[in-house]
């Protein structure tokens, strides 16, 4: 008799327990879809930050060597011997 009743009760339990399975199951999946697309909106946010960073050092970097050739054409002089000046200090440090 205490079998018989395990088994209805096994029956009877058995399609709520699918029933939960399933609700948590499509929870999950919602809540992971939800969490998939919040992280694509934060990665592409700093996608756009990275990016703009990099235009602005690029065109930093593009401006400072345009402004040393034009130092360069007009004092050359100035520029070798600083050149040299810099080469003789960074030999007497790694010579070291």
């Amino acid at each position: 008799m205490a079998d018989e009743k395990k088994t209805t009760e096994d029956a009877a339990a058995s399609p709520q327990a699918q029933e939960k399975m399933q609700s948590g199951t499509s929870h999950a999946r919602k809540a992971a879809e939800d969490f998939r697309s919040a992280a694509g909106a934060v990665a592409g946010e700093y996608r756009g930050k990275a990016e703009e960073a990099w235009n602005d050092a690029s065109d930093r970097v593009r401006s400072f060597q345009e402004d040393t050739e034009q130092y360069v054409r007009e004092n050359p002089t100035k520029a070798v011997f600083s050149a040299l000046a810099v080469g003789f200090v960074l030999g007497l440090i790694f010579r070291r």
